[in-house]
């Protein structure tokens, strides 16, 4: 098991939701954490408070992971702090909510926006830091997926496309990066995050539908991001999350 004591990770858009999340469990697991945002820099500077608060090592450091010189500074900062890169979670996605059945108003923009963010911005990162994991022999990467890649429905027809994207990205990755450094995707189903603010009655009507009924909450999925970190026998796989919702 990789002990996640002392190692260095980044967890890309680790202000909100998943990422906050993950960023408070890896550092409860004694990692040094780079939050990474975008937008959310108070979010982020809240996530920092938080970890160093209980006492843990944390700094929040923006880049847009759609720009890859962006990306590539973001990984030298952090390198250059820490002096190592051990860990990537590759949580930062945005969305466009759009009918599944609305062909019509899916636009070019939408397309070019998501597969941008979501996958080419994996790939960058993950690019980035296995420069410094390959020369260390050791890393570990988690990207975030959805169930929406595996049934095909979610907030949008691109963003499940997407999302099924960032799971071949996952098997592509890990087949070009062994064995020094394992890939992994986790897809979690309805995660109670801020996406669901004023759809609470939608929330309801979904989680007692689900086999566990409830919806997961961020830290569910964190756990299972540090999980799969620590397991040193798995890399290549999609590992679904989510109650129950796509049985």
């Amino acid at each position: 098991m990789m002990e996640l004591k002392n190692k260095v990770a980044l967890v890309t858009g680790g202000g909100t939701g998943i990422g906050r999340a993950a960023s408070l469990a890896l550092a409860e697991r004694g990692a040094a954490v780079a939050v990474n945002y975008s937008r959310s820099a108070a979010e982020a500077g809240e996530t920092v408070q938080l970890i160093e608060s209980l006492g843990g090592r944390a700094l929040a450091i923006r880049a847009d992971v759609s720009r890859e010189q962006e990306v590539k500074a973001m990984v030298d900062a952090v390198v250059h702090k820490w002096g190592s890169l051990d860990l990537l979670v590759n949580n930062a996605s945005i969305t466009r909510h759009i009918p599944m059945d609305d062909l019509e108003s899916v636009d070019e923009q939408a397309w070019d926006a998501l597969l941008q963010t979501n996958v080419k911005g994996m790939f960058y990162c993950t690019r980035a830091a296995s420069v410094y994991m390959k020369r260390q022999k050791q890393g570990a990467i988690v990207n975030l997926g959805s169930i929406a890649g595996i049934t095909g429905t979610g907030s949008s027809l691109p963003y499940a496309v997407s999302k099924a994207a960032v799971h071949g990205l996952t098997r592509s990755l890990a087949k070009a990066l062994a064995p020094d450094i394992r890939v992994n995707c986790v897809a979690p189903g309805a995660v109670l995050t801020r996406w669901w603010e004023g759809r609470e009655g939608q929330m309801q009507q979904l989680a007692g539908s689900l086999l566990l009924g409830k919806v997961a909450q961020p830290e569910d999925i964190a756990r299972m991001i540090c999980a799969i970190l620590e397991q040193e026998a798995l890399t290549g796989q999609i590992i679904t999350v989510d109650a129950g919702q796509s049985m």
